[in-house]
């Protein structure tokens, strides 16, 4: 829940320390926004709106990093990666600041019933004295038998009253947490394919290294790249290339062990971490995977019509001693343009 904690602080600080921009500053952050966009044949919607205006505001280190990465590499911004983007990096986030009002308003009416609760208590406290004074002066025990109860029961009665309070109150919480948990579930998976996104990824590869280092075990990664999807996309529609990406995460999930991560790395780029796997059980592995999704064929739902076979490139990559996770990258990237260059549906290790 850590990083989860870490959106909420992240959404509550944003409120106190980016109060809404002034209109100039506005307007220079949207024409930024749409002048990207533009660059990057991103179409007008609102959602993708909402998307680069927050990058071009730069209010998300996650997004600008998410959205520089796919730049870096090339990635064509289609309908699944513009919706991945706004589900993850845009629409997480307003979950996660809805929450925290919640746990706000929660808090608020929690300090009252505690309020009540203290003031009721020091009002049966002073009536009880009252009580007690009355029977050591004399008075008709009976009277003070009587008042006594009565005060008694409108004690019950508060207790009563509270008790619910609190079962509302804790009711609520357990909402909450419901929600939390979702929350993190659906801020660690891509919402196309539901494997690991890039934030989970990292976590996990960086966690993953260190294991490795500390425990001087192997670790490798592959890179998985759709051959021609853009041409897929062009022929049969986003709907098609979306099928195809559901397809290929279902393949990863099937083929990997316990212990591995098959994960959405941006587009239709997909990352395998394989702790303790060899270069060579690492290619072993990307073999299954490619020979498997050679054997898929694409048909058409709603008539059966066969459409077309599909191919990956894979590159793979063992860690090297004093190596950075950046480093590994970028040779498992090399060796998967190679597989490219070479022809496509092919797996290429960086030795």
């Amino acid at each position: 829940m850590n990083e989860l904690a870490q959106t909420l602080r992240n959404a509550f600080g944003q409120m106190i320390v980016n109060p809404e921009p002034d209109f100039e500053y506005a307007a220079a952050i949207a024409d930024q926004a749409i002048r990207s966009m533009s660059q990057q044949a991103v179409p007008p919607t609102p959602n993708n709106y909402e998307v680069w205006f927050t990058y071009s505001l730069g209010a998300s280190t996650d997004l600008k990093g998410a959205i520089d990465t796919l730049i870096g590499h090339g990635q064509t911004f289609d309908a699944s990666v513009n919706r991945e983007l706004f589900l993850t990096h845009i629409r997480s986030d307003a979950a996660a600041t809805a929450i925290f009002q919640q746990l706000q308003a929660v808090m608020v009416r929690a300090r009252e019933f505690l309020k009540t609760a203290i003031c009721d208590n020091q009002t049966q406290i002073d009536s009880l004295r009252h009580v007690s004074s009355e029977i050591d002066v004399g008075k008709d025990p009976q009277l003070s038998i009587k008042c006594l109860v009565d005060e008694l029961s409108k004690a019950m009665i508060r207790a009563s009253t509270l008790e619910a309070s609190f079962a509302r109150t804790s009711q609520e919480m357990e909402t909450i947490r419901a929600t939390l948990q979702k929350l993190e579930r659906h801020s660690n998976t891509d919402a196309l394919t539901g494997l690991a996104n890039r934030r989970a990824l990292d976590e996990f590869l960086c966690t993953a290294q260190i294991s490795a280092v500390k425990e001087r075990d192997p670790l490798s990664i592959l890179l998985v790249d759709v051959d021609h999807f853009k041409a897929f996309n062009d022929s049969f529609g986003h709907q098609m290339g979306d099928q195809i990406l559901r397809l290929i995460a279902k393949v990863l999930r099937n083929c990997v062990r316990a212990g591995e991560l098959p994960a959405r790395y941006g587009g239709e780029e997909f990352m395998v971490v394989l702790p303790r796997a060899t270069l060579r059980s690492s290619q072993e592995l990307a073999e299954r995977i490619r020979c498997t999704i050679s054997e898929c064929r694409l048909t058409r739902r709603s008539t059966g019509e066969f459409l077309s076979t599909m191919t990956v490139s894979i590159g793979a990559a063992q860690l090297r001693a004093g190596e950075s996770l950046a480093d590994l990258i970028q040779r498992c990237d090399r060796a998967l343009y190679a597989a490219k260059r070479a022809g496509r549906n092919q797996t290429i290790a960086d030795n």
